[in-house]
This record gives C-alpha cells, structure tokens and sequence, in this order.
C-alpha cells in the first residue's frame, strides 16, 4: 500500500522552521518526511543550510508517529559511512524506530566547500558499494574490520545500535545506481518527471538486478517537484531558494552564487518547465495520480514549494492526500 511523504528542504528553510513542518505534516495525515541534508543550498540569496541530523531529532521528539527518513545523504566524504550509520541508528533510537537511511552520490556543492576532491561517476559508485557494505553490516550488529580501496575499519561496532530493522535506501537517476541500488540497499530514491522514462532507466534495471542477485525487488521512493503558484510571477518567486537546482553545472559547483548567477542569467521560461506549476487540489492530486497508478511507488514524496509552505501542508492534508490514498 503506497504511502506518502513530505519533503522538507534544508535548502529553503531554516532548521526549527522545518521542524514546525514535520508537525504540521504528521497533523496532515503524511506517514513520513524526507529530509535533505546539505552543506551549501543551491542559492546564495535564499538559502538555508541547517545539520539535518540535528533537525530530524528534534523532529522526532516533536512528533509521535510519523517516520523519516534523509533525502539524501551522502556517506563518501564528509562523514565516514560508519558515522553515517552511527548517525542513522542514533536517529533511530531517539525517534522510536522511524527512522529510514536515504543515501546518494551526491554533488561537489556539498564537498568541494570543505576541500574535498569530487570525482567522476565511476570513482562515486565505487565508493557507494564500500560505503553502503559497512554501513549495512555495522547496522546489523557486527563488530567491523573492513580494508576497502577507500574507506576502513577496525572492530567497529554500533553500541547503540538502532531499534528496529533500518532500511538503507539510495538515490538513482539511471541504471547503474539502480542497479547498485538493487543490489545492495533496500529501496530506491527516484525523482520522476515521466514515468515511462523512469522505468526505463531505473526500475526495470533495478528489477533485472535485484533478479540476478536473487534479492527481492527494492522498494520504490517516488518524487516530484512542483511550485504552488497562480502564475508565472509568483511561481518564479516561490522558486526562489529552489532555482539553482536546475542551473548548468550544478553536480560541479562549489559556491550557491555562482548557480544562483547561472540560473539568473537563463530565461525564466526554461528554468519553470522543468517543474510542474500547481494551485489547486485537484492539480496536485493530477501531478502525484501518475506516481501510483503508472510507477506504483512504494513511497510518494510530494516535494513542492509555495508562497504559504503551512497552508499548503494543510490543504494537501485536508484536499489531496484523501484522493491520492482512494488510488492506492
């Protein structure tokens, strides 16, 4: 049975604003809350940067019964993947077991600001397989001496270990994090624009490779962005924070100004097709119906933006999640 999450962006928002958020989203009806976790937002102007794991537990002593999870981390640089499942079972034990691990490749925005080199594709998945094996077994139980191309331990172990079976899910925008996804994570993080394009890229080879590796298919965690707005001049202001996401070079960029300069210089136009311009619940409910009658997700995050982000969490509790779940 599908179920549905609330984004809450690091990115936009200060801290205990979000925090306000994951109450308001429990109150909605919302059975979880995706957390982004960045060191540098996408813009300079508007942006936000607070620690996520320091919000998600002030999140969960806020909240009963709402889950989370990080949408995502990257467990490469900045943090040794053991500290990262430190982090996650921590998360777990404070929140009473709702905690969900979300990882990902990530972007230099968040590593080149702290002197770290950001390498190609082949170098970051390389990584992500020896990071998700340590964090997967530290999480577990085990006592850890691991001697990888990167990363090594010597008898770690979780001595507060997290209180329910954690899932690791991880982030995939193509077949060969799908299939590493499927091999070797519980679930997969997807941002959809159009559903036969996702299958194609990344649920038919996350599918073909869990077979393979004679693991049972990973969960599907849907996204998709969408602006809250009655025009273009509004939908372009409630983007604000947001703009840089879609500016050339964004993997590679170290300083939110130089996207916020990059996305200033293209047309508005451009930069607003890429996301879908809502106001009203029905069109909500049309942009999100696809990730569960055509993807069938698992997870549906409704990652949205708006003038009024907490009257738009009520009305998406009130007006759309009650259409969406009758489609389950």
């Amino acid at each position: 049975m599908t179920q549905f999450a609330y984004f809450c962006g690091h990115e936009q928002f200060q801290p205990e604003e979000l925090v306000r958020h994951a109450v308001l989203a429990e109150e909605a009806g919302f059975d979880m809350v995706m957390v982004s976790e960045h060191f540098h937002p996408w813009v300079d102007d508007l942006g936000a940067s607070g620690f996520a794991y320091a919000t998600i537990a002030a999140m969960a002593q806020a909240t009963e019964s709402i889950t989370f999870a990080t949408g995502v981390t990257t467990p490469l640089w900045r943090y040794h993947p053991a500290v990262v499942a430190q982090a996650a079972a921590t998360l777990d034990r404070l929140s009473g077991g709702r905690f969900s691990l979300g990882v990902g490749t990530g972007e230099n925005l968040n590593e080149g600001p702290l002197g770290y080199t950001f390498p190609k594709y082949a170098e970051r998945a390389a990584r992500m397989t020896e990071a998700l094996e340590i964090m997967r077994r530290l999480l577990d139980g085990e006592k850890l001496t691991f001697h990888g191309d990167f990363y090594s331990t010597d008898r770690a172990k979780l001595y507060s270990p997290p209180v329910h079976d954690l899932p690791i899910f991880m982030a995939a925008g193509g077949p060969k994090s799908a299939a590493l996804a499927a091999t070797m994570a519980q679930g997969i993080i997807t941002s959809v624009k159009q559903p036969a394009v996702t299958f194609e890229r990344v649920i038919d080879p996350a599918r073909s490779a869990a077979q393979q590796a004679n693991r049972p298919a990973p969960l599907i965690l849907a996204s998709r962005w969408s602006i809250r707005a009655t025009n273009d001049d509004e939908a372009w202001t409630t983007l604000g924070a947001w703009r840089g996401l879609r500016a050339p070079g964004r993997l590679e960029a170290v300083d939110p100004m130089d996207l916020r300069q990059r996305a200033d210089e293209m047309p508005r136009d451009e930069i607003l097709s890429m996301y879908s311009i809502v106001d009203s619940p029905n069109d909500y409910v049309a942009v999100y119906a696809p990730l569960i009658t055509d993807v069938h997700a698992d997870v549906v995050t409704i990652q949205t933006t708006s003038i009024d982000q907490e009257a738009t969490i009520a009305m998406l509790g009130a007006e759309v999640l009650p259409t969406l779940r009758k489609m389950r």
